[in-house]
């Protein structure tokens, strides 16, 4: 094999062109995409990282792709390093013989938080449904659910940590320290961005991996009220026509009944899991929240729908305080039907919360015409879906 470097070069008009696209796509990714050191690799079709933030690449590749092939490429491969999936794999204790398994689950962990973005990949990415697997976990879980698959699927040293001939030699990359310092500095960024973008801009899995890296510890009732605010904007400039109050103008025209305009009040709802994974302290902070929710809100005197739910929905209750609520329940979990129970209320609700532990299967599309925030009451739960707004309320305890 020829060192990397002293053959070919990579065309660097190209290479210019590729960051660009991807950071102006991706501009919390910018330092993550312009540390990324691109060197020509004698190998055919390669692709790879080092987890010194080299990228290998065959100058071939970069001649027929075009700006955003290698753009979306370069994203995907940014993310096993950001991600730090060779360290990952290490922890897990993941050979030589499982490297390629193991980067199958990988790919499927970043490739799902990209699917929105529509990337132009040049052939067809793993995704979760590639595996088998529901959207929205950690490459860990894929791992364990292909188990018995095998695969030579290969991002290099910097997707599961085991060194590969290409590697070294060649310019050097980033150190440890220096890509610690990295990754922070990109964390910092995705959290800069959430708050100034639009919600859902920003992929859940980036946003959640840089609240774990940097420690971030979120006060949820804020995160609610900032749901409940941006419910009312959205019927604040709302109006209608009613005919259960006579209009200020019917003097006018006495022959005439009139209607008066009125603006529709957003309402909220709260789904409780009482499966039979919520324990006694669970089912306690869980009312402990509800009873949060009716002081800070001011939901008192609307009284605040209430719906308890396992693997079904059972009546709501419109409560004025927690301890008016009963945890009717205790089978399996399906917040599901919780949500679309909410959804059919009348007043329907602009937001519906959902406390719950997290292990339950969710919809796999959002409710149409809902806000969804999930209170997760435990550490360690299953992902919830990229459509909801998300607060670890375990975090934040």
């Amino acid at each position: 094999m020829t060192p990397p470097g002293t053959f070919r070069s990579l065309d660097q008009q190209r290479v210019a062109a590729a960051r660009l696209w991807a950071a102006s796509r991706f501009p919390y990714l910018a330092s993550a995409l312009f540390a990324t050191r691109l060197l020509p690799v004698d190998r055919p079709g390669l692709v790879a990282v080092d987890e010194s933030w080299r990228m290998f690449v065959d100058p071939g590749l970069v001649l027929a792709w075009r700006a955003e092939q290698l753009g979306s490429v370069l994203v995907h491969h940014a993310g096993h390093l950001l991600r730090d999936h060779a360290g990952r794999a290490r922890a897990l204790g993941v050979g030589e013989d499982a490297a390629g398994r193991w980067t199958l689950a990988a790919d499927a962990e970043i490739n799902d938080d990209l699917v929105s973005a529509n990337l132009s990949f040049p052939s067809q990415p793993v995704l979760p449904s590639s595996l088998g697997c529901a959207p929205g976990r950690f490459a860990e879980e894929y791992f364990r659910a292909i188990a018995s698959r095998e695969s030579d699927c290969d991002c290099g040293g910097g997707g599961h940590g085991h060194r590969r001939p290409w590697e070294p030699g060649g310019p050097p990359g980033l150190d440890r320290d220096a890509a610690g310092l990295l990754r922070c500095q990109v964390a910092s960024e995705v959290l800069e961005a959430c708050r100034g973008l639009q919600p859902g801009t920003v992929p859940l899995g980036l946003r959640r991996w840089a609240e774990d890296l940097l420690g971030v510890r979120v006060d949820w009732r804020r995160v609610l009220a900032a749901e409940i605010r941006r419910g009312v904007a959205a019927v604040a400039g709302a109006v209608d026509y009613s005919y259960r109050r006579p209009s200020r103008r019917a003097s006018v025209l006495p022959d005439v009944v009139l209607p008066t305009m009125q603006r529709p009040v957003p309402e909220l709802a709260v789904v409780v899991d009482t499966s039979g994974s919520m324990n006694e302290a669970l089912l306690g902070e869980a009312l402990a929240q509800v009873e949060g929710l009716v002081r800070t809100l001011g939901v008192g005197q609307r009284r605040l729908a209430v719906l308890p739910c396992d693997a079904s929905a059972h009546a709501v209750q419109r409560v004025t305080a927690a301890r008016q609520v009963q945890l009717l329940g205790g089978g399996g979990t399906r917040m599901g039907e919780g949500i679309e129970a909410a959804r059919r209320l009348r007043p329907a609700p602009s937001v519906v919360v959902v406390l719950t532990d997290g292990f339950t299967p969710w919809p796999a599309e959002a409710p149409r015409g809902l806000r969804v925030v999930v209170g997760l009451l435990r550490d360690g739960a299953l992902r919830p879906p990229a459509w909801a707004r998300v607060v670890r309320i375990a975090d934040a305890a």
